[in-house]
């Protein structure tokens, strides 16, 4: 549904009604990666992380916050 390219609201509106009526389940991208995805702990986790990444720069930008502080939780090495 977030892919539809209406021109405004009430039209985006407009054809999720109409496709639900036919029976369609409007679904988002985010709720197609996480169908997929199903869980973190899987071997490709770091690869849909990535493509997560790319859809959803929110959700990169709190990925590199996060490494950066288990970076600074290291000892330092001598």
């Amino acid at each position: 549904m977030d892919a539809s390219g209406d021109p405004s609201e009430m039209a985006s509106r407009t054809t999720l009604a109409r496709l639900a009526q036919a029976g369609v389940v409007p679904v988002s991208t985010n709720a197609v990666f996480c169908e997929l995805q199903r869980t973190w702990n899987r071997p490709d986790a770091a690869e849909f992380g990535a493509l997560y990444g790319a859809y959803a720069p929110n959700y990169q930008a709190v990925m590199e916050s996060f490494q950066k502080a288990q970076e600074a939780l290291k000892p330092e090495k001598k």
